[in-house]
């Protein structure tokens, strides 16, 4: 009996590892298996919310003064950083090649208030697209942490 415990102890690990698979439904599973970039929707997707969150941006009445001056090209540019942003922090294949965020913010003076309607923006085009409140709740996760190198720069 005194063999078999080491062996039984093995097989019920091993089990135990793999258990939650098992237990799962098929779809939860392949659902825990995507990234947010996925569940999102991928790329095109990004862009889109990146479009209406930056037409919000630029049109509210408190944030556009951060739009005003920049040209085409340079409103292109600031698109394409964004959609790669996203994509890189929800998990998604891009490259951002951006500014890392205090350097870019700086000599903005983004205010609290500021941060807030941005947030506030962002769920409005968020809620536009119906992303579903996990994964919104995942997409301000992500952002909330930079709040720190953005406002009062």
């Amino acid at each position: 009996m005194k063999r078999l415990t080491p062996f039984l102890y093995f097989t019920l690990a091993a089990f135990a590892a793999v258990a939650p698979f098992y237990a799962a439904p098929p779809q939860a599973f392949a659902q825990q298996q995507k990234s947010l970039y996925q569940r999102l929707g991928g790329y095109d997707a990004l862009a889109a919310v990146t479009d209406d969150f930056i037409g919000r941006l630029a049109t509210d009445a408190q944030l556009k003064r951060f739009f005003a001056g920049h040209n085409k090209e340079g409103l292109t540019r600031i698109r394409q950083h964004v959609i790669d942003f996203l994509c890189v922090a929800t998990g998604g294949p891009c490259a951002y090649t951006g500014q890392d965020m205090k350097t870019a913010h700086t000599g903005l003076g983004i205010t609290e208030d500021d941060w807030n309607a941005s947030v506030k923006d962002l769920v409005a085009t968020l809620n536009k697209f119906n992303v579903p409140e996990k994964e919104k709740s995942e997409v301000l996760g992500a952002i909330s942490g930079l709040k720190g190198d953005i406002v009062g720069r």
